[in-house]
Protein backbone atom coordinates (compact mmCIF):
# COMPACT_ATOMS: atom_id res chain seq x y z
CA UNK A 1 0.00 0.00 0.00
CA UNK A 2 2.98 2.53 1.00
CA UNK A 3 4.84 1.58 -1.79
CA UNK A 4 1.21 2.21 -4.22
CA UNK A 5 0.71 5.95 -2.82
CA UNK A 6 4.24 6.75 -2.99
CA UNK A 7 4.00 5.94 -7.08
CA UNK A 8 0.97 8.19 -7.22
CA UNK A 9 2.17 10.74 -5.11
CA UNK A 10 5.06 11.01 -7.62
CA UNK A 11 2.57 10.71 -10.58
CA UNK A 12 0.77 13.80 -9.43
CA UNK A 13 3.81 15.71 -8.51
CA UNK A 14 5.93 14.86 -11.62
CA UNK A 15 2.39 15.81 -13.32
CA UNK A 16 1.91 18.90 -12.43
CA UNK A 17 5.55 20.27 -12.86
CA UNK A 18 5.80 18.42 -16.01
CA UNK A 19 3.37 21.35 -17.45
CA UNK A 20 4.27 24.34 -17.79
CA UNK A 21 1.41 26.42 -17.65
CA UNK A 22 1.14 24.11 -14.38
CA UNK A 23 4.00 25.48 -12.81
CA UNK A 24 4.03 28.98 -13.78
CA UNK A 25 0.68 28.95 -12.30
CA UNK A 26 2.16 27.77 -9.48
CA UNK A 27 5.08 29.67 -8.83
CA UNK A 28 4.51 33.42 -10.56
CA UNK A 29 1.13 34.56 -9.67
CA UNK A 30 0.57 33.91 -5.86
CA UNK A 31 4.05 35.45 -5.52
CA UNK A 32 3.40 38.91 -8.08
CA UNK A 33 -0.19 38.66 -5.86
CA UNK A 34 1.51 38.66 -2.61
CA UNK A 35 3.70 41.68 -3.70
CA UNK A 36 1.18 43.90 -5.28
CA UNK A 37 -2.16 43.25 -3.32
CA UNK A 38 0.06 43.95 -0.20
CA UNK A 39 0.95 47.79 -1.77
CA UNK A 40 -2.30 48.16 -3.24
CA UNK A 41 -4.96 46.60 -0.74
CA UNK A 42 -4.86 49.42 1.84
CA UNK A 43 -7.23 50.79 4.20
CA UNK A 44 -5.36 54.22 3.99
CA UNK A 45 -6.27 57.04 2.17
CA UNK A 46 -2.93 58.98 1.37
CA UNK A 47 -2.29 61.21 -1.42
CA UNK A 48 -5.46 63.37 -1.06
CA UNK A 49 -6.05 66.28 -3.40
CA UNK A 50 -8.07 68.71 -1.40
CA UNK A 51 -9.22 72.32 -2.42
CA UNK A 52 -9.57 75.61 0.00
CA UNK A 53 -11.64 78.59 -0.21
CA UNK A 54 -10.51 81.17 2.10
CA UNK A 55 -12.67 84.37 2.91
CA UNK A 56 -10.74 84.94 5.46
CA UNK A 57 -7.20 86.69 4.92
CA UNK A 58 -5.77 87.01 8.63
CA UNK A 59 -3.07 85.33 10.35
CA UNK A 60 -5.55 82.10 11.96
CA UNK A 61 -6.83 81.23 8.68
CA UNK A 62 -3.19 81.66 6.90
CA UNK A 63 -1.63 78.95 9.77
CA UNK A 64 -4.48 76.61 9.85
CA UNK A 65 -4.57 76.10 5.87
CA UNK A 66 -0.41 75.67 6.06
CA UNK A 67 -1.12 72.47 8.68
CA UNK A 68 -3.41 71.27 5.94
CA UNK A 69 -0.33 72.30 3.56
CA UNK A 70 1.95 70.26 5.89
CA UNK A 71 0.13 67.17 6.22
CA UNK A 72 1.55 64.00 4.64
CA UNK A 73 -1.92 62.82 4.53
CA UNK A 74 -2.51 65.41 1.87
CA UNK A 75 -1.08 65.98 -1.38
CA UNK A 76 -2.52 68.83 -3.19
CA UNK A 77 -3.97 71.88 -1.91
CA UNK A 78 -5.71 73.89 -4.45
CA UNK A 79 -7.05 77.37 -4.07
CA UNK A 80 -10.62 78.02 -4.93
CA UNK A 81 -11.54 82.00 -5.72
CA UNK A 82 -15.04 81.66 -5.76
CA UNK A 83 -17.68 79.73 -3.73
CA UNK A 84 -19.15 78.70 -7.58
CA UNK A 85 -15.93 76.67 -7.73
CA UNK A 86 -16.39 74.52 -4.91
CA UNK A 87 -19.25 72.28 -6.60
CA UNK A 88 -17.33 72.08 -10.25
CA UNK A 89 -14.37 71.09 -7.97
CA UNK A 90 -16.04 68.28 -6.36
CA UNK A 91 -17.97 66.82 -9.18
CA UNK A 92 -14.89 66.33 -11.99
CA UNK A 93 -13.80 64.54 -9.42
CA UNK A 94 -10.41 66.87 -9.40
CA UNK A 95 -10.61 67.12 -4.96
CA UNK A 96 -12.27 64.96 -2.50
CA UNK A 97 -12.53 67.45 0.42
CA UNK A 98 -13.17 71.71 -0.07
CA UNK A 99 -12.17 73.31 3.09
CA UNK A 100 -14.55 76.33 3.32
CA UNK A 101 -12.97 79.07 5.78
CA UNK A 102 -16.03 82.09 6.45
CA UNK A 103 -14.89 85.77 6.91
CA UNK A 104 -14.97 86.04 10.22
CA UNK A 105 -12.93 83.12 11.57
CA UNK A 106 -9.33 84.99 12.62
CA UNK A 107 -11.56 87.98 13.85
CA UNK A 108 -13.45 85.13 16.08
CA UNK A 109 -10.24 83.62 17.23
CA UNK A 110 -8.82 86.46 18.12
CA UNK A 111 -11.70 87.21 20.33
CA UNK A 112 -11.37 84.19 22.13
CA UNK A 113 -15.08 83.34 20.83
CA UNK A 114 -16.08 79.61 18.94
CA UNK A 115 -14.49 80.08 14.86
CA UNK A 116 -16.33 77.44 12.33
CA UNK A 117 -15.22 75.82 9.56
CA UNK A 118 -16.79 74.07 6.59
CA UNK A 119 -15.83 70.78 5.41
CA UNK A 120 -17.31 69.80 2.07
CA UNK A 121 -16.69 66.04 0.91
CA UNK A 122 -17.71 63.78 -1.77
CA UNK A 123 -19.86 61.13 -0.77
CA UNK A 124 -19.40 59.21 -4.07
CA UNK A 125 -16.52 57.56 -2.16
CA UNK A 126 -18.06 57.33 1.23
CA UNK A 127 -15.11 55.43 2.89
CA UNK A 128 -12.15 57.53 1.68
CA UNK A 129 -14.53 60.74 2.79
CA UNK A 130 -14.56 59.35 6.09
CA UNK A 131 -11.11 58.72 6.78
CA UNK A 132 -10.32 61.79 5.35
CA UNK A 133 -12.84 64.07 7.31
CA UNK A 134 -10.92 62.01 10.25
CA UNK A 135 -7.99 63.38 8.86
CA UNK A 136 -8.78 67.10 9.10
CA UNK A 137 -10.59 66.92 12.12
CA UNK A 138 -7.51 65.50 13.67
CA UNK A 139 -5.46 68.72 12.14
CA UNK A 140 -8.14 71.03 13.79
CA UNK A 141 -7.99 69.05 17.08
CA UNK A 142 -4.49 70.18 16.98
CA UNK A 143 -4.72 73.38 16.16
CA UNK A 144 -7.50 74.55 18.85
CA UNK A 145 -5.30 73.00 21.60
CA UNK A 146 -2.31 74.87 19.99
CA UNK A 147 -4.54 77.83 20.23
CA UNK A 148 -5.57 77.33 24.33
CA UNK A 149 -2.35 76.80 25.49
CA UNK A 150 -0.51 79.98 23.17
CA UNK A 151 -3.66 81.79 24.43
CA UNK A 152 -4.33 80.70 28.20
CA UNK A 153 -7.85 79.68 27.25
CA UNK A 154 -10.03 77.03 28.30
CA UNK A 155 -9.09 73.69 26.82
CA UNK A 156 -11.32 71.79 24.45
CA UNK A 157 -13.50 69.83 26.68
CA UNK A 158 -11.50 66.47 26.13
CA UNK A 159 -8.33 64.75 24.75
CA UNK A 160 -8.63 61.49 23.15
CA UNK A 161 -5.49 59.71 23.21
CA UNK A 162 -4.97 56.63 21.00
CA UNK A 163 -2.94 53.86 21.63
CA UNK A 164 -3.15 51.17 19.07
CA UNK A 165 -1.87 47.63 20.21
CA UNK A 166 0.15 44.98 18.62
CA UNK A 167 0.43 47.32 15.84
CA UNK A 168 1.82 50.99 17.20
CA UNK A 169 2.31 52.87 13.88
CA UNK A 170 -0.78 51.45 12.25
CA UNK A 171 1.20 49.84 9.75
CA UNK A 172 -1.36 48.59 6.96
CA UNK A 173 0.97 46.06 5.40
CA UNK A 174 0.44 44.09 8.84
CA UNK A 175 -2.75 43.76 8.87
CA UNK A 176 -2.95 43.12 5.31
CA UNK A 177 0.14 40.43 4.69
CA UNK A 178 -1.24 37.97 7.23
CA UNK A 179 -4.82 38.34 5.18
CA UNK A 180 -2.95 37.75 2.14
CA UNK A 181 -1.48 34.93 3.22
CA UNK A 182 -4.51 33.04 4.20
CA UNK A 183 -6.07 34.26 0.77
CA UNK A 184 -3.46 32.97 -1.14
CA UNK A 185 -3.54 29.49 0.47
CA UNK A 186 -6.97 29.04 -0.08
CA UNK A 187 -6.38 29.97 -3.72
CA UNK A 188 -3.47 27.32 -3.81
CA UNK A 189 -5.14 24.51 -2.19
CA UNK A 190 -8.40 25.13 -4.28
CA UNK A 191 -6.43 25.55 -7.87
CA UNK A 192 -4.25 22.50 -7.75
CA UNK A 193 -7.01 19.87 -6.39
CA UNK A 194 -9.57 21.39 -8.62
CA UNK A 195 -7.88 21.01 -11.68
CA UNK A 196 -6.49 17.38 -10.30
CA UNK A 197 -9.75 15.15 -11.39
CA UNK A 198 -10.84 17.30 -14.49
CA UNK A 199 -7.20 16.83 -16.12
CA UNK A 200 -7.72 13.53 -15.86
CA UNK A 201 -11.15 13.41 -17.53
CA UNK A 202 -9.68 15.39 -20.26
CA UNK A 203 -6.72 13.41 -20.78
CA UNK A 204 -8.54 10.33 -20.63
CA UNK A 205 -6.43 8.88 -17.43
CA UNK A 206 -9.24 8.77 -15.12
CA UNK A 207 -10.68 5.51 -15.58
CA UNK A 208 -7.40 3.91 -15.82
CA UNK A 209 -6.70 5.17 -12.33
CA UNK A 210 -10.67 3.97 -11.20
CA UNK A 211 -9.49 0.51 -12.81
CA UNK A 212 -5.83 0.41 -10.98
CA UNK A 213 -5.05 -1.81 -8.04
CA UNK A 214 -5.70 1.26 -5.78
CA UNK A 215 -8.43 1.85 -3.19
CA UNK A 216 -10.49 4.77 -3.12
CA UNK A 217 -9.04 6.26 -0.17
CA UNK A 218 -5.84 5.69 -1.32
CA UNK A 219 -6.62 7.44 -4.19
CA UNK A 220 -7.86 10.54 -2.09
CA UNK A 221 -4.72 10.31 -0.33
CA UNK A 222 -2.97 10.90 -3.16
CA UNK A 223 -4.40 13.41 -5.10
CA UNK A 224 -4.47 15.35 -1.39
CA UNK A 225 -0.73 14.66 -0.24
CA UNK A 226 0.84 16.47 -3.22
CA UNK A 227 -1.88 19.52 -3.32
CA UNK A 228 -0.58 19.51 0.17
CA UNK A 229 3.08 19.74 -0.30
CA UNK A 230 2.92 22.12 -2.96
CA UNK A 231 0.42 24.59 -0.99
CA UNK A 232 2.76 24.24 1.74
CA UNK A 233 5.80 24.95 -0.10
CA UNK A 234 3.93 27.94 -1.68
CA UNK A 235 2.64 29.56 1.25
CA UNK A 236 6.19 29.04 2.90
CA UNK A 237 7.20 31.46 0.11
CA UNK A 238 4.59 34.28 0.46
CA UNK A 239 5.60 34.05 4.37
CA UNK A 240 8.77 35.40 3.62
CA UNK A 241 8.13 37.77 1.42
CA UNK A 242 6.09 39.47 4.42
CA UNK A 243 8.92 38.75 6.57
CA UNK A 244 12.07 39.38 4.44
CA UNK A 245 10.19 42.18 2.02
CA UNK A 246 7.36 44.19 3.96
CA UNK A 247 8.87 43.31 7.40
CA UNK A 248 5.76 42.11 8.89
CA UNK A 249 6.89 40.57 12.43
CA UNK A 250 5.81 37.50 13.52
CA UNK A 251 5.52 36.63 17.24
CA UNK A 252 4.07 33.23 17.57
CA UNK A 253 5.01 29.81 17.05
CA UNK A 254 5.94 28.46 13.92
CA UNK A 255 4.91 25.08 14.87
CA UNK A 256 1.32 25.98 15.36
CA UNK A 257 1.45 27.82 12.35
CA UNK A 258 2.61 25.14 10.18
CA UNK A 259 -0.19 22.77 12.16
CA UNK A 260 -3.03 25.36 11.49
CA UNK A 261 -1.79 25.63 7.68
CA UNK A 262 -1.61 21.89 7.48
CA UNK A 263 -5.25 21.29 8.80
CA UNK A 264 -6.58 24.54 6.53
CA UNK A 265 -4.89 23.09 3.43
CA UNK A 266 -6.65 19.54 4.12
CA UNK A 267 -10.12 21.37 4.58
CA UNK A 268 -9.18 23.56 1.77
CA UNK A 269 -8.33 20.49 -0.50
CA UNK A 270 -11.40 18.48 0.22
CA UNK A 271 -13.51 21.28 -0.99
CA UNK A 272 -10.87 21.41 -4.43
CA UNK A 273 -11.77 17.52 -4.76
CA UNK A 274 -15.46 18.01 -4.37
CA UNK A 275 -15.45 20.68 -7.10
CA UNK A 276 -12.84 18.47 -9.13
CA UNK A 277 -15.49 15.36 -9.01
CA UNK A 278 -18.27 17.69 -10.23
CA UNK A 279 -16.27 19.22 -13.22
CA UNK A 280 -15.95 18.11 -16.62
CA UNK A 281 -13.16 19.94 -17.81
CA UNK A 282 -10.93 21.91 -16.21
CA UNK A 283 -12.07 25.39 -16.91
CA UNK A 284 -15.09 24.24 -15.24
CA UNK A 285 -12.89 23.33 -12.14
CA UNK A 286 -11.51 26.87 -12.31
CA UNK A 287 -14.88 28.33 -12.59
CA UNK A 288 -16.12 26.26 -9.77
CA UNK A 289 -13.20 27.26 -7.56
CA UNK A 290 -14.13 30.81 -8.12
CA UNK A 291 -17.54 30.50 -7.44
CA UNK A 292 -16.17 29.04 -3.48
CA UNK A 293 -13.53 31.39 -3.54
CA UNK A 294 -15.40 35.20 -3.53
CA UNK A 295 -17.98 34.14 -1.39
CA UNK A 296 -15.05 32.70 1.07
CA UNK A 297 -13.19 36.01 0.83
CA UNK A 298 -16.32 38.33 1.32
CA UNK A 299 -17.78 36.33 4.86
CA UNK A 300 -14.13 35.88 5.97
CA UNK A 301 -13.34 39.60 7.39
CA UNK A 302 -10.94 40.62 5.13
CA UNK A 303 -12.56 43.25 3.14
CA UNK A 304 -14.95 44.12 5.89
CA UNK A 305 -15.56 43.36 9.86
CA UNK A 306 -17.26 40.73 10.47
CA UNK A 307 -19.47 42.36 13.42
CA UNK A 308 -20.68 44.96 10.62
CA UNK A 309 -22.61 42.24 9.05
CA UNK A 310 -26.53 41.25 9.83
CA UNK A 311 -26.45 38.70 12.71
CA UNK A 312 -27.89 35.91 10.00
CA UNK A 313 -24.82 36.39 7.76
CA UNK A 314 -22.38 36.36 10.92
CA UNK A 315 -23.76 33.21 11.64
CA UNK A 316 -23.48 32.11 8.23
CA UNK A 317 -19.64 32.84 7.95
CA UNK A 318 -19.16 29.93 11.18
CA UNK A 319 -19.29 27.77 8.45
CA UNK A 320 -16.72 29.62 6.39
CA UNK A 321 -13.34 27.74 6.84
CA UNK A 322 -11.25 30.70 6.25
CA UNK A 323 -12.96 32.86 8.85
CA UNK A 324 -11.26 30.95 11.47
CA UNK A 325 -8.32 30.62 9.58
CA UNK A 326 -7.91 34.21 9.16
CA UNK A 327 -8.49 34.72 13.07
CA UNK A 328 -5.47 32.26 13.96
CA UNK A 329 -2.38 33.59 10.82
CA UNK A 330 -3.42 37.31 12.11
CA UNK A 331 -3.25 36.34 15.99
CA UNK A 332 0.23 34.57 15.08
CA UNK A 333 1.57 37.21 13.36
CA UNK A 334 0.80 40.34 15.49
CA UNK A 335 0.22 39.07 18.67
CA UNK A 336 1.79 35.66 19.64
CA UNK A 337 -1.73 33.49 19.99
CA UNK A 338 -1.69 30.82 22.60
CA UNK A 339 -1.86 27.71 21.62
CA UNK A 340 -5.40 27.36 23.57
CA UNK A 341 -7.22 30.16 21.45
CA UNK A 342 -5.30 28.41 18.10
CA UNK A 343 -7.09 25.50 19.06
CA UNK A 344 -10.26 27.02 19.71
CA UNK A 345 -10.30 28.17 16.11
CA UNK A 346 -8.95 25.11 14.47
CA UNK A 347 -11.56 22.32 15.40
CA UNK A 348 -13.78 23.87 12.93
CA UNK A 349 -11.12 23.40 10.27
CA UNK A 350 -10.64 19.97 11.40
CA UNK A 351 -14.25 19.06 11.06
CA UNK A 352 -14.63 20.37 8.10
CA UNK A 353 -11.61 18.10 6.66
CA UNK A 354 -13.02 15.24 7.76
Amino acid sequence: MQQRLLTLILKELLAIWRDPKGRYILIVPPLVQMLVFSVAATQEVKNVRMAVFNEDYGTAARDLIARFEGSPNFAEVRFLQGQAEIAPAIDSRNVLMVLHIGPDFSRAVEAGRPATVQLILDGRRSNAASLVAGYAQAILDSYNQELASTRRTLPPPSTVVARTWFNPNQETTWNTVPSLVATLTTLMGLVVTALSVARERELGTFEQLMVSPLSPVEIIIGKTVPALLIGLTAVTGMILVGLLVFRVPFTGSVLLLYASMTVYLAAVIGVGLFISSLARTQQQAILGAFVFMVPSIQLSGFASPIENMPDWLQTATLANPMRHYLVIVKGLFLKDMPAAEVLRNLWPLAVRME
